[in-house]
């Protein structure tokens, strides 16, 4: 089945490996499976610097032209869409007009995951801002996913646990796809209290110690 699975999460959350494990290991003759890149990453290292507020509508409307970019029966692990463009708008010039076309373009994508903040943040090149400002990220995201509505997972862990935590969230969707059940709230590991890292990475890990062999 065909579909579009987004990645979102604030800086040095581990977006671009997962993406690529993620297309690796559901890549199949019968499931053809694809990672479509950041976009933001290549244009500030081809601009040498992050872009100014007027510039942040054509880099999101870029992002999502990548996601419809190849054959319609390939699923499509997308790092990053326009909501995060729109978030970032929001966090750091204050311009919140990018929400209407983000949250209608996110509407497309079958299911979406947000990287937790368990990895340590690491400084790589023009996109990192510090810890702050990846906290402040995070919390202004689920918020406006939950807004919404917009059925989302938290994936945490190191590696392959990364890999096998978001693959354990895409299977229980797709179950949920053509399992015959009455329509129910939509699924999410997120916490109602708080958006600490450490309370969710508890809650995350009792999951898995309760979850049967």
């Amino acid at each position: 089945m065909s579909m579009k699975i987004a990645i979102l999460g604030a800086e040095s959350t581990g977006k671009t490996q997962l993406a690529q494990a993620l297309a690796a290991a559901m890549h199949t003759d019968q499931t053809p499976t694809t990672w479509v890149p950041e976009y933001l990453r290549e244009w500030c290292d081809a601009k040498g610097r992050t872009p100014a507020k007027e510039e942040q509508r054509g880099i999101a409307f870029a992002q999502e032209q990548r996601a419809e970019q190849g054959p319609a029966n390939t699923t499509r692990i997308c790092e990053s869409t326009a909501l995060t463009t729109a978030v970032y708008s929001d966090l750091f010039f204050g311009d919140r007009t990018l929400y209407p076309m983000a949250l209608a373009c996110q509407q497309g994508y079958a299911l979406t995951l947000v990287t937790g903040l368990d990895l340590p943040w690491v400084a790589d090149g023009l996109q990192r801002d510090g810890p702050q400002a990846r906290s402040r990220f995070d919390a202004l995201l689920r918020t406006v996913l939950q807004d919404h509505k917009l059925v989302f997972s938290l994936v945490y862990g190191s590696g392959e646990a990364r890999t096998q935590a978001a693959l354990r969230a895409i299977r229980h969707h797709q179950g949920s796809l053509t399992a015959a059940v009455r329509p129910g709230p939509a699924w999410r590991w997120n916490c109602e209290k708080c958006s600490e890292p450490q309370c969710e990475h508890q809650l995350f890990r009792h999951m898995l110690d309760t979850q049967p062999p």
